[in-house]
């Protein structure tokens, strides 16, 4: 029998500080996160950053959380209701950090008989830091509680017609009606070193601004190939020109070099720039989160209006959007039938 798995983020099962530090714990000691050695991983995290941030971190979470509970998981959940009703099999909710995990997830859909699970990571892009942290966990727990388990895994769907179509749409029907006069695709930030880790063959992906669009096996997984096609794709769907619009990555943490550019510096230089009315879309995510709401709906709204700029239009993620819905209960059905 035949059942889905769809895995989003996770949350914190509370914005109160000792739930996001034992949320942050978790999601920072993740080997494919920060992936220093264990004991460099343990210093920075458990005598760093689980001294300062869990604080801070809260703070945020308590601005964008909603009586129902976390944004991501409400979201979730209701594009879980939503596609269950559409789809002939199975579907359960699991989260990477946090509620529901992983394995009670798998666990539902063993007792209802299902041998046969085709796991969905809610990320368009493939990274080492969400899509493959997922199918690793997965597996392991596979293995140790459920070796009866046959796993398929969705590929990465940054460049899928049906998801550009429903993308590009959420996006022009947003916007309807508003003006703007340039649109930033700001993505999540990872570490260079990510890229050139998952790098297949060894040597392509200099991050050098050319080697994305130089056909190689390496943009199977690689993130920021991955994002910028993205953003390609959605320009020609939009036929948007040349020059109003841009990419950029967001939530970094210091010490390192990260993707570039760095949202918060391109909205600030936009705003100098002259830019005074600017859309902003996020697709390295599907569901609403602190780094949607929060760090882009607060925090770079205001640093643009402060910087000169008058209007900042948040496009909301694809949510429980019912296009979103068709797309991915198609894409059940159709690895059901097969």
């Amino acid at each position: 029998m035949k059942g889905v798995l769809l895995v989003n983020l996770g949350s914190p099962d509370s914005p109160e500080k000792k739930d996001v530090k034992k949320y942050l714990r978790q999601f920072l000691m993740d080997e494919r996160v920060i992936d220093e050695p264990l004991w460099l991983r343990t210093l920075l995290v458990k005598g760093i950053i689980l001294n300062t941030r869990p604080k801070k971190s809260a703070k945020a979470y308590k601005k964008i959380w909603w009586d129902e509970g976390s944004p991501l998981i409400v979201l979730s959940e209701r594009l879980l209701k939503k596609v269950d009703t559409m789809t002939s099999v199975p579907i359960s909710l699991a989260m990477r950090y946090g509620n529901p995990s992983i394995y009670k997830g798998i666990k539902e859909l063993s007792d209802k008989g299902v041998t046969d699970i085709l796991l969905i990571p809610l990320y368009p892009q493939h990274a080492m830091a969400s899509t493959e942290t997922i199918l690793v966990l997965a597996e392991k727990i596979r293995k140790e509680s459920f070796p009866q388990m046959k796993f398929t895994n969705l590929p990465a769907f940054y460049n899928h017609p049906d998801y550009i179509r429903v993308l590009s749409n959420s996006i022009q029907d947003y916007l309807k009606g508003k003006d703007w006069d340039h649109l930033l695709f700001s993505y999540h930030g990872i570490p260079e070193r990510h890229i050139r880790k998952t790098d297949v063959t060894g040597s392509h992906c200099k991050i050098d601004g050319k080697c994305c669009n130089i056909s190689s096996p390496a943009h199977e997984f690689c993130y920021r190939h991955h994002c910028y096609e993205t953003t390609k794709k959605v320009v020609e769907y939009l036929e948007i020109k040349e020059g109003a619009y841009s990419s950029s990555f967001q939530s970094r943490l210091a010490g390192q070099p990260w993707l570039k550019p760095y949202t918060d510096k391109v909205v600030e230089n936009l705003a100098k720039n002259g830019t005074k009315k600017m859309a902003i879309v996020t697709p390295a995510f599907v569901s609403d989160c602190l780094e949607t709401l929060e760090e882009i709906g607060m925090e770079a709204k205001e640093d643009f209006i402060e910087k000169g700029g008058e209007e900042f239009h948040v496009i909301p993620c694809l949510n429980d959007d019912n296009n979103w819905v068709k797309v991915l209960s198609r894409w059940i059905d159709e690895w059901a039938m097969s």
